[in-house]
């Protein structure tokens, strides 16, 4: 998938323009890319992937920018910092192909909401599959989105785009709001 392909999957997804986002398991950094496009010079976002040399591509092309953009090399899964931010102070978070990775994925996205803004967002890209691969091990189709949503304190996720995957199949783009209050929603 490059860029443009990119943009064009996760554009209804992203509400508004500005504010700080993180991209998690951002690889070389091609949704960041389209972020940076569908966010403006200013936002900030963070580049979040454990494997540096990734992190390294997204470092360069976001020399010289105007987004901001922050390449972080850290392994989602665990916890880990987003330098300059304390609490719960990210506007919209981007997973795009990476919780199927995750064996306890209700409990690292429980986690990343854990950094949502109160009515802050979160955009997950996944694969609308129900077995397991060695490509996609923990596969997570819409209706198991929503079992992970509630209890990581979020709205029901809607699907806002799907396409054919290259790989067969077809991807999802799911959004899910963090509750206004903040709180986690068990329901």
């Amino acid at each position: 998938m490059n860029t443009r392909d990119a943009l064009r999957l996760i554009r209804e997804a992203i509400p508004r323009r500005g504010g700080t986002w993180a991209d998690i398991g951002s690889g070389d950094g091609t949704f960041t890319r389209a972020l940076a496009d569908l966010l403006g010079p200013n936002s900030r976002i963070y580049a979040v992937d454990r494997d540096s040399v990734a992190v390294a591509a997204v470092a360069r092309w976001a020399r010289g920018r105007p987004a901001n953009v922050i390449p972080v090399v850290a392994d989602f899964t665990r916890p880990f910092d987003l330098p300059g931010l304390e609490g719960p102070e990210v506007d919209g978070m981007l997973v795009a192909n990476a919780l199927h990775f995750v064996r306890d994925a209700d409990i690292v996205l429980a986690r990343l909401a854990a950094w949502l803004r109160p009515g802050g967002r979160v955009v997950v890209i996944e694969y609308d599959r129900g077995r397991a691969s060695r490509w996609v091990p923990y596969p997570i189709p819409p209706e198991r989105l929503a079992d992970l949503a509630a209890p990581a304190g979020l709205s029901p996720p809607v699907i806002t785009a799907t396409r054919p995957s290259a790989f067969g199949g077809k991807l999802y783009v799911a959004v899910a709001d963090r509750h206004p209050s903040g709180t986690q929603h068990h329901g």
